[in-house]
């Protein structure tokens, strides 16, 4: 059942196109050919979406959307939140994995790792992951994680492009989060090349946002902030510091900018979850 379920929100999947900056993919699994009738069958999936914020909200409800309109009336949901910590999103996946649920959702990839590390046999689908070679330590990556893992990914990047006159550019992330270092290290590479100074700011937890913010806005003439699911929950703390400074801040998605930001090229995270 299992393997059918993967299977049907794989082939739902391929009608769909998810674009973004540099393109959004779907990561193909080893699933087999199993794509017979459903009908009538109930499954229960497991969702463990890391904190709550507009994106990451919006990535679980359109994937919530998506199988009711594929499966209407067969699918239970279990939606569980980790409230920005790691060591939940662990009690949340192993929760599922005793429970036996038909497929786990991993919404970002302190979910994802969580799940990973839980099981080898339940599919896992990820989504609002950016690279999932980093966050799986996966070693010469191709874009195909394989086994019981697949999902969608999330980029973008517009710095130069709002402020060319910029000379200082200051990455702010939260250091626990391996998607947000893989972001500013792809950013920071593409700034180096422009010619354009930058330097990392990196927060731990909520506690040290407001001070490592001041910082970062003492150094820089733009901040750029990746979609760190720590920012995405501290938006007016960063804002009540960035504003007064009048320091503008480029964001890697729509609900970061909408709080703290000045322009973004984001996609749809609805989109991605669906």
């Amino acid at each position: 059942m299992k393997k059918k379920l993967l299977a049907l929100v794989l082939a739902a999947a391929m009608t769909l196109s998810l674009a973004s900056c540099g393109g959004s993919k779907t990561e193909t699994p080893s699933t087999g050919s199993d794509n017979s009738s459903a009908e009538g069958a109930t499954y229960k999936v497991g969702i463990c979406q890391l904190v709550q914020h507009p994106a990451l909200d919006a990535a679980t409800q359109g994937f919530i959307d998506a199988l009711n309109e594929a499966l209407p009336g067969q699918v239970e949901f279990e939606n569980k939140n980790a409230s920005g910590e790691g060591n939940n999103c662990g009690t949340i996946v192993n929760g599922f994995v005793s429970e036996g649920v038909d497929l786990i959702m991993a919404n970002a990839t302190a979910a994802l790792t969580a799940a990973a590390s839980a099981t080898a046999d339940i599919p896992i689908l990820g989504t609002s992951i950016t690279a999932y070679g980093v966050a799986l330590d996966l070693d010469d990556f191709d874009g195909t994680v394989g086994g019981n893992i697949s999902g969608t990914s999330d980029q973008a990047d517009m710095i130069t492009e709002w402020f060319p006159e910029a000379k200082k550019v200051a990455l702010l992330f939260c250091s626990a989060e391996p998607n947000s270092n893989y972001q500013v290290q792809e950013v920071a590479t593409c700034l180096a090349n422009k010619g354009i100074e930058t330097k990392e700011f990196a927060f731990t937890d909520s506690n040290d946002v407001a001070s490592v913010t001041q910082s970062a806005a003492d150094y820089a003439d733009v901040v750029y902030l990746p979609t760190d699911n720590i920012a995405a929950s501290n938006t007016e703390a960063i804002a009540n510091i960035l504003v007064p400074a009048g320091v503008p801040a480029i964001c890697g998605e729509e609900g970061i900018c909408s709080g703290c930001g000045v322009a973004t090229l984001s996609i749809s995270y609805y989109d991605l979850g669906l």
